[in-house]
Protein backbone atom coordinates (compact mmCIF):
# COMPACT_ATOMS: atom_id res chain seq x y z
CA UNK A 1 0.00 0.00 0.00
CA UNK A 2 1.54 3.49 -0.94
CA UNK A 3 -0.53 7.13 -0.56
CA UNK A 4 2.39 9.56 -2.08
CA UNK A 5 1.23 13.43 -1.83
CA UNK A 6 2.70 15.55 -3.62
CA UNK A 7 2.18 19.46 -4.93
CA UNK A 8 3.28 21.38 -1.96
CA UNK A 9 5.71 24.46 -1.50
CA UNK A 10 6.20 27.75 -0.65
CA UNK A 11 3.41 30.23 -1.68
CA UNK A 12 2.66 34.01 -0.58
CA UNK A 13 -0.49 34.73 1.45
CA UNK A 14 -3.35 34.68 -1.43
CA UNK A 15 -2.03 31.99 -3.31
CA UNK A 16 -2.33 28.84 -4.18
CA UNK A 17 -1.69 25.17 -4.35
CA UNK A 18 -2.64 22.07 -5.53
CA UNK A 19 -2.26 18.99 -3.47
CA UNK A 20 -2.17 15.21 -4.76
CA UNK A 21 -1.93 11.73 -3.42
CA UNK A 22 -1.75 8.99 -5.50
CA UNK A 23 -2.83 5.63 -3.94
CA UNK A 24 -2.07 2.22 -4.85
CA UNK A 25 -1.71 -1.68 -3.54
CA UNK A 26 -5.31 -1.06 -2.20
CA UNK A 27 -9.24 -0.79 -3.85
CA UNK A 28 -8.66 2.82 -4.23
CA UNK A 29 -12.73 3.46 -5.39
CA UNK A 30 -13.55 1.48 -2.02
CA UNK A 31 -12.35 4.34 0.66
CA UNK A 32 -13.20 7.67 1.89
CA UNK A 33 -10.41 9.66 1.57
CA UNK A 34 -9.48 12.69 3.55
CA UNK A 35 -6.73 15.19 4.25
CA UNK A 36 -4.99 16.01 7.37
CA UNK A 37 -2.78 18.89 8.42
CA UNK A 38 -0.34 19.31 11.29
CA UNK A 39 1.46 22.49 12.22
CA UNK A 40 4.78 22.63 13.98
CA UNK A 41 4.32 21.53 17.76
CA UNK A 42 0.60 21.08 17.30
CA UNK A 43 -2.07 17.81 16.37
CA UNK A 44 -2.94 16.69 13.45
CA UNK A 45 -5.93 18.08 12.30
CA UNK A 46 -8.62 16.83 9.80
CA UNK A 47 -8.92 19.57 6.84
CA UNK A 48 -11.44 17.60 4.36
CA UNK A 49 -12.85 14.45 4.01
CA UNK A 50 -14.49 12.95 0.39
CA UNK A 51 -16.55 10.12 0.43
CA UNK A 52 -15.35 6.83 -1.89
CA UNK A 53 -17.61 7.67 -4.63
CA UNK A 54 -17.13 11.64 -4.44
CA UNK A 55 -21.03 11.97 -3.49
CA UNK A 56 -20.18 13.81 -0.08
CA UNK A 57 -17.58 15.98 1.22
CA UNK A 58 -17.13 17.67 4.13
CA UNK A 59 -14.69 20.23 5.65
CA UNK A 60 -13.28 21.79 8.53
CA UNK A 61 -14.96 25.55 9.30
CA UNK A 62 -11.61 27.31 8.68
CA UNK A 63 -10.68 26.22 5.06
CA UNK A 64 -14.65 26.39 3.73
CA UNK A 65 -15.10 27.92 0.87
CA UNK A 66 -10.87 28.11 0.25
CA UNK A 67 -10.23 24.50 0.01
CA UNK A 68 -11.91 21.65 -2.47
CA UNK A 69 -11.35 17.99 -1.98
CA UNK A 70 -11.96 15.64 -5.23
CA UNK A 71 -10.50 12.97 -6.20
CA UNK A 72 -10.40 10.86 -9.38
CA UNK A 73 -11.03 7.02 -9.03
CA UNK A 74 -9.75 5.85 -12.30
CA UNK A 75 -6.03 7.58 -11.44
CA UNK A 76 -6.63 6.75 -7.97
CA UNK A 77 -5.79 10.05 -6.85
CA UNK A 78 -7.25 12.39 -4.27
CA UNK A 79 -6.72 16.38 -4.57
CA UNK A 80 -6.78 19.43 -2.51
CA UNK A 81 -7.14 22.18 -4.62
CA UNK A 82 -6.18 25.24 -1.82
CA UNK A 83 -6.98 28.72 -2.39
CA UNK A 84 -6.71 32.07 -1.02
CA UNK A 85 -3.84 30.90 1.46
CA UNK A 86 -3.23 32.17 5.01
CA UNK A 87 -0.07 31.93 7.08
CA UNK A 88 -2.10 29.45 9.20
CA UNK A 89 -2.52 27.35 6.75
CA UNK A 90 0.92 26.64 6.95
CA UNK A 91 1.80 22.41 8.27
CA UNK A 92 2.59 19.34 6.72
CA UNK A 93 -0.56 18.23 4.48
CA UNK A 94 -1.17 14.25 4.81
CA UNK A 95 -3.88 11.61 3.36
CA UNK A 96 -5.51 9.44 4.64
CA UNK A 97 -7.25 6.52 3.15
CA UNK A 98 -10.01 5.26 5.28
CA UNK A 99 -11.46 1.86 4.88
CA UNK A 100 -11.36 -1.33 6.36
CA UNK A 101 -7.92 -0.45 7.21
CA UNK A 102 -6.38 2.99 7.88
CA UNK A 103 -2.99 4.21 5.92
CA UNK A 104 -1.01 7.46 5.60
CA UNK A 105 1.07 9.04 3.37
CA UNK A 106 4.27 10.32 3.94
CA UNK A 107 2.95 14.34 3.96
CA UNK A 108 4.03 17.01 1.79
CA UNK A 109 4.87 20.73 3.34
CA UNK A 110 2.62 23.93 2.67
CA UNK A 111 5.02 26.78 3.93
CA UNK A 112 2.23 29.85 3.42
CA UNK A 113 4.56 33.26 3.91
CA UNK A 114 3.39 36.74 4.55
Amino acid sequence: VQLVESGGGLVQVGGSLRLSCAASGFTFSSYGMSWYRQAPRKVRDLVATITATGGGTYYVDSVKGRFTISRDNAKNTVYLQMNSLKPEDTAVYYCKAVGTSDYWGQGTQVTVSS
